[in-house]
């Protein structure tokens, strides 16, 4: 039983209500979902795809059991490689999200590209760059084909539609070329070793000059036996060069990277390997032709110069180019004997010029200069000491006439004397003597005894 004052409880009441708006909830969710999932990658199909004028993309991504409505904003939308359609297997990476207007759960799209095609594209990136670190694509280990193939082997299906644009290219353009078919499956679980044997079994045989390995276009999927490892580095350990054409002009294959040469179709590898017959025959025409002109010039040329030789022949008889030959003979001479005497001559000179700067030289004359430089310096020193100790005993004689003006004896002179204790101390003043004490007055010509009687006061 409850007492009188315990009622609480009852003013309390209930907690107060937490009320949402539907746009606060959406806000909510949407926080949420953002929150608790970040980007994700998503497998599925596409459906109700729709592009409007803005440039966005809306689509619905579905498996058999369940969908969800997506959209993906430019420009995002812009950087695809692929047109999105209804049907196709995509793979997406995606942010999810609410559409708060409509409180629609939906997925925000940053990437997208095909399913298939995306994993097989990885692995080919992957596979081409392993091999690539491992130097299977260094294009100094590729080797040049064969100009004039005798026998080539065209490793391919024998039914596709690239062996027939093949064998008719080639033959077309040189028959002379044994061109011969080495069937293998091009596509499928069965081509990857098939075509390894065949390589090897190509390449053993030293049959080929060159090894052609083919096939027409097709998908990525289509085209994979071609990016098989095994299949690079069968192409990498073969003795004989291959060319790779696979697929149309946009494909690419690790066999292209591996092979010796890479053909953007089979037709134009067919053009590679072999030459133009036509082209050819036209090239040795011309060089024929050219071959005839330049003989007949040739011929044409010395037959000139014979005549041309005959010709001074028969202008320069024997006995005129003999006696030219004496009279060049005779001037050569004369020249030889010029530059002889020319030469003497300039010997002489510099005889002489040696000569004379030898006796300018002699030490005789050298001995004479020597002494008058002697004589002339000695004079200059006796006349240097005679005017210095001229100037010594001017200096002297000032020196002492200052002296005689500053010293006592002077003063003595002008009258004064120099008073002096019973000790020889001079006496400078009255109160350092006693009356009656004996001192000594020097003067000019000597010195007087004195007794002081009587100090006076100054004043």
């Amino acid at each position: 039983m409850r007492s009188p004052d315990d009622h609480s409880t009852d003013q309390a009441g209930p907690p107060p209500r937490q009320i949402l708006t539907p746009s606060s909830l959406n806000r909510l969710v949407r926080d949420l979902l953002e929150d608790a999932l970040p980007l994700i990658w998503i497998e599925g199909e596409l459906s109700n795809v729709a592009r409007p004028a803005s440039g966005h993309i809306y689509f619905t991504l579905k498996d058999a059991n369940a969908q969800v409505r997506c959209a993906m904003f430019r420009p995002k939308s812009t950087w695809l490689k692929f047109r999105p359609a209804d049907g196709m297997h995509v793979l997406v990476r995606a942010r999810v999200g609410l559409y708060e207007p409509r409180g629609e759960f939906q997925l925000v799209a940053e990437q997208m590209e095909p399913a298939g095609e995306g994993a097989l594209q990885r692995e080919f990136e992957q596979l081409k760059a392993r091999l690539d670190a491992e130097g299977l694509f260094d294009p100094s280990r590729k080797r040049p084909l064969p100009r004039y193939a005798r026998r080539i082997g065209v490793i391919t299906s024998a039914t596709g539609a690239a062996v027939r644009d093949v064998l008719s290219v080639m033959s077309r353009r040189w028959p002379l070329a044994d061109v011969e078919v080495l069937p293998v499956p091009v596509q499928g679980r069965e081509a990857p070793p098939a075509i390894v044997q065949m390589l090897r079994k190509a390449s053993a045989s030293k049959r080929y000059d060159v090894l052609l390995l083919t096939r027409g276009g097709g998908s990525l999927e289509d085209l994979w036996a071609f990016n098989d490892e095994q299949v690079a580095r069968a192409i990498h350990a073969s003795a004989v060069p291959v060319v790779s054409a696979v697929g149309h002009e946009i494909d690419f294959s690790i066999a292209d990277f591996v092979a010796d040469l890479r053909a953007p179709t089979p037709s134009a590898a067919a053009e590679l390997l072999v030459p133009d017959a036509g082209a050819l025959h036209r090239h040795l025409q011309q060089l024929q032709q050219r071959l005839v002109t330049l003989e007949q010039r040739r011929l044409q040329a010395r037959i000139q110069r014979v005549d041309h030789l005959f010709a001074r022949l028969q202008a320069q008889r024997p006995q005129a180019r003999l006696a030219r030959d004496r009279e060049r003979l005779t001037h050569l001479q004369r020249r030889l004997l010029g530059v002889q005497r020319e030469q003497a001559q300039q010997r002489r000179n510099q005889l002489e010029r040696a000569h004379a700067r030898l006796l300018s030289q002699h030490p005789k004359l050298r001995l004479t200069l020597l002494q008058r430089r002697s004589a002339e310096l000695m004079q200059r020193l006796r006349h240097g000491i005679e005017r210095k100790l001229e100037r010594d005993q001017l200096n002297l004689r000032q020196a002492g006439r200052a002296l005689h003006a500053i010293s006592p004896l002077a003063t003595l002179e002008r009258g004064y004397s120099i008073l002096f204790d019973q000790d020889g101390k001079v006496l400078r003043s009255a109160s350092d003597v006693n009356e009656g004490a004996a001192v000594r007055a020097r003067l000019a010509d000597g010195e007087l005894p004195l007794v002081v009687a009587k100090r006076a006061p100054k004043g």
